[in-house]
């Protein structure tokens, strides 16, 4: 026992006096134009012979492997005295250092930065934008050690945006790599404004020439803010920062744990446009707390090196989706009739797509990664969107809440006891069964027939019933069948070509192809205009032939028009009991 004793002694001195690593990073882009960003790499503390760096090959919030090691030029490795470290590529994004027991090393690599888009980097002469991932190395092991970010701009850059904490000029630090990452950066001339909501304050920097009024920002990016906060209950940060990209082909938004990236037209800040705006605001923002806090157990701590897989993609991308519209209408920018026509408007995409009858929403989850990012002209066949159909049963779910609850409890209550017992108590992840336990628990009831039928197969979505839980009736005005080829065409080349064949269509039956360039109908040569007023008027059952150039033979098919039994999903006010109230307690507005 003495023994043990001193032993563990001599193991806990040691544990207190083990130098640790440190990891400084310095960025530097003296040639903007050349978009080139020059990374030096220090790291010191190291005890082992050798040591292995990698570069992600993805970034959190977009599941696709981006393969960021493609843009990064020779690396090399240096000791403390300026001695060249023998250094050698192991892997597509890894490389092994023979560190020669060197205490202290550094690594200079750069980057090639030209692809403005929220999930990678770029850098030209107005501006510089990081997303950590894309520029960022690592130590292999050594994730979790805390270390310091120097920048340094060019001379004709002026500011940094960042959610990191700053330690002196142009310096910051951070507790571990997911924390460096996960806090992208602008470096530029960028107009910064603020904003405070929910006890948090809120830093807006904009890059960019737009149409936006800073007041009116100010004013409905708070009403946002405090929107969801009311529905999550609080609100973790203490400051959060919109990085807003004024462009003219935008790529949307990504979440981050304090902060955000947007792109959007520059001209997008009126009428339509701007609640769509306000709508991708709302999304983002409402990722602070669905995803980067409450999230699956695969997303976070982060394997960099692969895909991450879960099949709750349809929770963390779809619950949200459902959020970003209704918190418009909590918010006051929706009317009712507004808000119920956004969602039957996805009710009727999602009813209306093909692959909404093979893949169910857990298998697009799981799949994202090589389907959803990469689309192929097939796609609309065999594939479902899980934000859309995400949405539709988070909407299902709210207004079983609502009716099980009788108006005292909502979907919101859900996602507050889920924050509070994976988030707050714990911060970890959940399994897909601990989510359907978790959320069964808050029921009271077997969800088997919810997740059995909607989640893992691609079973018909009981509408009317859910609907009437709110006092709405709800049904299907499919009118009679019409005149459908069942194709997509466009113009390529001064070509018509055929970009998509729906399954079970007259096209698809009959033998026209994707790539078919279509050249004449009943041997009238057509362009884009003419073909479609002659499809226009062909009745089901008529009879025409269409003449196409495949691989450049020419080929005549004769074909027979199909039929188009398009579902349209309408709703119509029925209040009885108590369902007028029902309704009132679900498209309440909450923030004036």
């Amino acid at each position: 026992m003495r023994k043990s004793f001193f032993l563990l002694l001599a193991l806990v001195y040691f544990s207190f006096n083990a130098e640790a690593v440190d990891i400084h990073y310095k960025v530097e882009m003296p040639l903007p134009n050349s978009h080139y960003y020059n990374v030096k790499m220090s790291i010191t503390g190291l005890k082992q012979k050798e040591t292995i760096i990698k570069m992600p090959v993805w970034a959190p919030g977009s599941y696709l492997s981006r393969e960021f090691a493609k843009n990064v030029n020779q690396v090399y490795a240096t000791s403390k005295k300026g001695k060249l470290l023998q250094i050698e590529k192991v892997s597509k994004n890894a490389w092994k250092i023979d560190t020669k027991g060197e205490n202290s090393i550094f690594i200079d690599y750069q980057v090639y930065a030209f692809e403005l888009s929220v999930r990678t980097s770029f850098l030209d002469d107005s501006h510089g934008y990081i997303n950590g991932t894309s520029v960022f190395m690592y130590m292999d092991g050594e994730k979790e050690s805390p270390g310091k970010l120097t920048i340094v701009p060019h001379e004709s850059f002026s500011k940094i945006s960042t959610a990191l904490n700053s330690t002196e000029k142009n310096t910051f630090e951070f507790k571990n790599y997911d924390q460096l990452v996960d806090c992208p950066i602008e470096i530029g001339n960028q107009h910064e404004f603020h904003f405070t909501a929910s006890g948090v304050d809120h830093t807006v920097a904009m890059y960019g020439e737009g149409n936006y009024d800073e007041e009116v920002l100010k004013r409905d990016m708070a009403k946002i803010v405090e929107a969801e906060t009311m529905i999550m209950g609080e609100n973790p940060n203490k400051e959060y920062l919109f990085i807003i990209h004024n462009i003219t082909v935008p790529s949307g938004g990504l979440e981050h744990k304090n902060s955000t990236t947007l792109q959007v037209n520059r001209w997008t800040y009126d009428g339509d446009d701007y609640l769509g705006f306000l709508s991708l605001v709302a999304h983002e923002y409402f990722h602070l707390w669905n995803v980067k806090r409450m999230r699956p157990k695969a997303l976070g701590p982060f394997n960099y090196d692969t895909e991450n897989y879960t099949d709750l993609l349809w929770v963390m991308e779809g619950f949200t989706s459902y959020y970003d519209e209704l918190v418009l209408r909590r918010a006051g920018f929706y009317t009712e009739d507004d808000y119920l026509g956004k969602l039957f408007s996805t009710i009727n995409y999602v009813e209306n797509r093909p692959g909404n009858n093979v893949q169910p929403v857990a298998h697009a989850s799981f799949d994202a990664w090589i389907k959803a990012y990469r689309p192929n002209e097939n796609s609309v066949n065999t594939t479902i969107s899980y934000y859309s159909k995400g949405q539709i049963l988070a909407a299902m779910l709210d207004m079983h809440i609502i009716g099980k609850f009788k108006g005292k409890k909502s979907l919101d209550d859900f996602l507050q006891a889920i924050y509070a017992q994976y988030y707050k108590a714990n911060d970890v992840g959940y399994t897909e069964a601990q989510f359907q336990e978790a959320l069964e628990a808050f029921l009271g009831e077997d969800m088997d027939w919810f997740f059995s039928k909607y989640v893992y197969s691609s079973q018909n979505i009981d509408y009317a019933t859910h609907f009437n839980n709110v006092g709405l009736d709800v049904s299907d005005q499919t009118k009679e069948p019409r005149s459908e080829l069942g194709i997509q065409t466009k113009n390529s080349g001064g070509k018509l070509v055929i970009t998509t064949v729906y399954s079970g269509s007259a096209a698809e039956k009959q033998g026209l192809s994707v790539n078919d360039e279509i050249i004449a109908v009943n041997g009238y040569r057509v362009d884009k205009g003419d073909f479609e007023q002659m499809m226009a008027t062909q009745n089901i059952g008529d009879v025409f032939e269409v003449l196409v150039s495949r691989d450049n033979l020419l080929k005549t098919y004769k074909v027979e028009m199909g039929a188009n039994h398009r579902i349209k999903y309408t709703y119509q006010p029925n209040f009885n009991g108590n369902s007028r109230a029902l309704f009132d307690y679900w498209l309440r507005v909450d923030v004036k």
